[in-house]
């Protein structure tokens, strides 16, 4: 990842929404959400949360797919761990130990461990 991507993640998770949305994506896992039951655990009506959705989208952070007559959204768990990795690559300035809780949070995030 590099800034660009990061700044982009970022400016989309720094609305409360968004923020919420992802959080519930990352929670429900492989099998996602439809955007209908989004919009009914966020408390944001429909055309509300088709804008929000987007955004999310277009920064990556979030993966859509259609099955039957539904959308179905999911956390991008890669970039989730990539947007990680780019905060702790440069880990306490040659002293990674000090950071190794946090690199083994975002280990977990790595598409390697991502069940299929």
């Amino acid at each position: 990842m590099n800034q660009q991507q990061a700044l982009g993640a970022f400016g989309a998770l720094s609305q409360e929404t968004r923020l919420h949305i992802v959080r519930m994506l990352v929670v429900a896992g492989p099998e996602g959400m439809a955007a209908g039951l989004i919009a009914e655990r966020a408390g944001v009506s429909p055309s509300n949360i088709s804008f929000h959705l987007k955004e999310l989208e277009h920064s990556g952070l979030i993966l859509q797919q259609r099955e039957s007559r539904s959308i179905i959204y999911r956390a991008n768990i890669e970039v989730l761990g990539d947007l990680v990795r780019f905060l702790m690559e440069d880990c306490c300035a040659g002293h990674p130990e000090i950071c190794a809780p946090a690199v083994e949070v975002a280990a977990c995030c790595a598409p390697a461990a991502v069940k299929a």
